[in-house]
């Protein structure tokens, strides 16, 4: 028999990385430095919506996936934290209503206000990547989406 409880814990899988909305071999793997980390890639289903996680590896040195709710971040973050690629995993929790709360993996990443460039490296982004991203956010004037 089902329980809550055990509903709770279906809420939230892993799945082939293929499987993730916002999977697109070929996009991703021009944008990192190491492509081959796609390889040890998932994605994580929470509800139906399944999110891509890449591992870190080479030059990616942390990672996250934004959680809407606080319980399926942390089921995420217990599926996340038995796979080799994602060590230091945690929960970073939103203190706003209207704000994600985020798994976290790797080392801690760079305050959000630092150069582009160096949160760019830190995700393991190409210099061609983030060469494209600077260039955008110049021309337009705001933040354009990640590389």
């Amino acid at each position: 028999m089902l329980t809550s409880d055990t509903v709770g814990r279906l809420t939230v899988s892993l799945r082939p990385a293929s499987e993730a909305y916002d999977y697109d071999y070929d996009y991703a793997a021009q944008r990192l430095a190491d492509p081959a980390l796609l390889a040890g890639a998932v994605a994580v289903c929470v509800f139906r919506a399944p999110l891509l996680a890449v591992p870190v590896g080479g030059v990616r040195l942390g990672g996250y996936l934004s959680v809407a709710e606080l319980s399926r971040a942390v089921e995420a973050g217990s599926l996340l934290a038995d796979r080799h690629g994602f060590p230091d995993v945690r929960v970073c929790w939103s203190p706003y209503r209207d704000a994600c709360h985020t798994v976290a993996w790797g080392y801690p990443a760079p305050p959000w206000w630092e150069d582009d460039a160096v949160v760019g490296r830190f995700y393991g982004y190409s210099e061609a990547a983030i060469a494209a991203y600077a260039l955008r956010h110049r021309a337009t004037g705001h933040d354009p989406p990640a590389p």
